[in-house]
């Protein structure tokens, strides 16, 4: 396989940095988390804990139809109300700009229409006006205070979905449809996801402070640069007028990645007052104004020979977006590279509701995208009366078919192999009703994951302090994935030393700039950037130490730092002298090196062209139980399986798959936005009592196998990012277990009760 020139270079920072033998490896070992102390302790402070002196509070006033204009607000009685500063609107509020359009990535927004722009009301809860007062209870009960009389229209909120305008191809080669109309084994399905809502613990907060200058934006955010950048385009101000911190979050699921229209009436109202100002979005507002998963709607065509060859492959996929911007989830990613297949083609259309804008969520695409794929495989597989592991087999690649490049690593084929033997696979009976255990009729089923595996430009400096510690600083953000931890260890990994000695200091824009924490790219984004640091900063030392006993007249290039020790490149580290002693010995605080990792995503955005292929892989196996009796459907046990290179930190890699299970169960089994069609377009479930998430109750036996292969090609660590991976392919595994235990097959999620009670399978 060929190797790039960014693997080449890492590979040769990698030697550089080397430590003894000896010396336990830091990477690789399953640390516990860096800041769990502060967070099990309530140390660590989030966005809505920031409090300032003659800080205000803002509440904001939410649209009650989905459709229509404002035709009158009046907000004579809000603004008498005790303790009430301002109620700001479209005629007070003063001017917010747009991001410009950047085919780039460099700066994103999906609700792109900033916030009281118009009278025009396009979806329920959209922001018409902003309470400010001296107290929450007060900013809250003015909110309510205010008058807004509408000119309402009939929403349109239908969760069927057919096509506008033609859709845009993602990916063809070969003919699929002539191939399909010839294949002798057909399946020929649509599959449908629902609207599924972000539900993190920490409800979307900003802080907002004004100097009269600048502004200090305390946020809710995965993508502090992101915001910065956002933000000071839509106030008008330069991006070095624009700080934003987020030290700790309280989980995003990628509905916290890019800034929402609060932020903005926060920043705006602490400009105008010339007052701190915080805005806390309520759980009811979490489902209306803050993004969600879209409504998908997918046709999957598959073409086959009698011995389980795919031929043909088409996959056509709709989703819903807002009136006012085209959200594309983009259900086709993984489709045109996870099999092998001549014939294929896939394509995306956007239909238009009134509903707030979509966003990216916890594996936007390729998980909603692999439930309506892997289903077909299932499918499939049962037409041909193919063991669904062995068709899957039969049709493993080991070049990317859609852009014609081999996989910089690829172990999809060992997933199934080693996943099937571990679980016991080969004792599945697949006649529907026919596998038992303890008075329960058990179903097994199996699915293929996929994720994509780039890296995002990155900054960071590493600090080597006189008194033997080590600040490593990045402008990224931990979103509660390990980011702290996982940084520690890769500079202890570089430099050989205790990661206890280094602070990680992280969630602030004024800091070098990181990446964002999305699409599982902030791991193999960091490597190369830290490693670079690293480098140069004892590079630094080196040179210093020729001026210092025991090294004087020693040319810099005969020494080594490892372990945390400058030495001869002849000696062990133990005969070498502790950085921090050199240090002293100058009179220096501190030396500092800066690294840097260019991003590759623009091969993924496709304005650049790639030279490999590079994915994660895995395969979810899993149990179900189904107690016809009583109506009772339990997920009991799951093996997952991932190939996402060399796992950093095993205790919170395995948190992660672990976790992203536990979502997949809730999408397949529960999680279902719903907007009355019937009056004004509202969703009806906007709580956690009606909104169902899996909770440790649902929550079965997870066993999770990392196959641990380094994959070089994005850092010299040869790791890949997994938040993502866990989720994909969860539901459809499920919706195969459900098959096989009941015989029924449930092509629209979440999977209910009232699905399974036609079972023909008794007990």
């Amino acid at each position: 396989m060929p190797t790039s020139q960014s693997e080449t270079t890492e590979k040769s920072t990698s030697v550089t940095l080397r430590r003894d033998e000896q010396v336990l490896s830091i990477v690789g070992r399953p640390m516990p988390r860096v800041d769990g102390p502060l967070k099990v302790s309530g140390s660590a402070t989030y966005t809505s804990d920031h409090n300032f002196p003659g800080m205000l509070y803002a509440m904001p006033v939410a649209s009650t139809i989905a459709k229509g204009s404002i035709a009158a607000l009046d907000t004579s009685a809000a603004e008498k109300m005790p303790g009430v500063k301002a109620i700001f609107h479209r005629g007070n509020i003063g001017r917010f700009f747009r991001v410009a359009a950047n085919p780039d990535f460099s700066v994103v927004i999906d609700e792109r229409r900033p916030p009281l722009d118009d009278d025009i009301i396009r979806y329920y809860g959209q922001y018409v006006a902003v309470a400010v007062a001296e107290s929450f209870p007060e900013a809250q009960a003015a909110a309510d205070a205010v008058k807004v009389t509408y000119h309402e229209e009939t929403p349109d909120v239908e969760s069927k979905l057919t096509p506008q305008g033609e859709p845009k191809v993602a990916s063809t080669r070969g003919d699929a449809g002539a191939a399909f109309a010839t294949a002798p084994v057909k399946v020929d399905e649509t599959y449908v996801t629902p609207a599924e809502t972000h539900n993190p613990i920490e409800l979307h907060a900003t802080v907002a402070v004004w100097d009269g200058t600048s502004f200090t934006l305390y946020e809710s955010t995965q993508a502090i640069k992101n915001q910065q950048l956002a933000m000071s385009a839509m106030l008008g101000v330069p991006p070095e007028n624009v700080r934003v911190i987020t030290k700790f979050l309280g989980s995003g699921f990628g509905g916290k990645l890019w800034p929402w229209t609060h932020c903005l009436l926060a920043a705006a109202a602490a400009r105008n007052l010339n007052q701190p100002v915080k805005l806390v979005v309520s759980r009811k507002m979490m489902f209306q104004t803050v993004g969600h998963r879209p409504l998908t709607q997918q046709r999957i065509r598959l073409g086959a020979t009698t011995n389980g060859k795919l031929t043909s492959t088409q996959h056509d996929s709709l989703n819903h977006s807002s009136i006012l911007d085209d959200y594309d989830e983009g259900c086709g990613e993984a489709t045109p590279h996870l099999y092998r297949c001549p014939n294929l083609r896939v394509t995306g259309g956007v239909v238009h509701r009134n509903v707030g804008t979509p966003t990216a969520m916890r594996g936007p695409g390729a998980v909603p995208g692999l439930f309506a794929l892997e289903s077909a495989m299932d499918e499939l597989a049962i037409k041909l009366n193919i063991d669904p592991v062995e068709l899957r087999l039969r049709n493993d690649t080991q070049i990317d078919e859609a852009l014609n490049l081999p996989f910089t690593s690829r172990h999809f084929k060992e997933c199934l192999t080693v996943g099937a033997e571990k679980f016991g696979w080969q004792q599945r009976n697949p006649a529907v009703g026919s596998m038992r255990k303890d008075g329960l009729i058990l179903g097994w089923g199996v699915a293929g994951a996929t994720w994509i595996a780039n890296r995002l430009d990155c900054d960071a400096t590493i600090d080597l302090k006189a008194d033997g510690s080590v600040r490593v600083a990045c402008g990224t953000q931990d979103i509660g994935t390990g980011t702290y931890t996982m940084i520690a260890q890769i500079t202890g990994e570089a430099l050989g030393i205790d990661p206890d000695k280094i602070e990680v200091v992280l969630g602030d824009s004024a800091l070098p700039a990181g990446p964002l924490s999305g699409g599982s790219m902030v791991t193999a984004s960091l490597v190369p950037a830290l490693l670079e640091a690293a480098k140069k900063a004892t590079q630094k030392l080196q040179f210093m130490a020729t001026s210092a006993s025991p090294f004087s007249g020693q040319s810099a290039d005969n020494l080594v730092f490892s372990n945390g020790r400058i030495h001869r490149n002849d000696q062990s580290a133990a005969d070498g002298v502790p950085y921090d002693q050199i240090l002293k010995s100058a009179n220096i605080n501190s030396v500092s090196g800066t690294g840097r990792s260019q991003g590759d995503f623009t091969d993924l955005l496709g304005l650049t062209k790639p030279k490999l292929s590079s994915h994660s892989y895995g395969v979810q196996f899993i149990e179900v139980t189904w107690q016809p009796e009583v109506a009772r459907l339990r997920v009991s046990r799951v093996l997952t399986v991932i190939d996402a290179g060399r796992i950093i930190n095993p205790r919170t890699g395995r948190n992660q798959i672990q976790g992203g299970v536990v979502m997949g169960i809730g999408m397949a089994l529960f999680e279902h936005t719903i907007y009355d069609d019937q009056h004004h377009g509202a969703p009806v479930n906007s709580n956690l009592a009606d909104y169902v998430v899996s909770t440790n109750a649902d929550a079965p036996n997870i066993d999770v196998l990392f196959l641990d292969y380094p994959d070089t090609h994005l850092n010299a660590y040869g790791a890949r990012g997994i938040g993502e991976i866990g989720l994909a392919g969860v539901a459809p595994a499920i919706a195969a277990a459900v098959y096989h235990a009941t015989g029924i097959r449930v092509r629209e999620l979440p999977i209910r009760i009232e699905d399974l009670i036609g079972s023909t399978v008794s007990g």
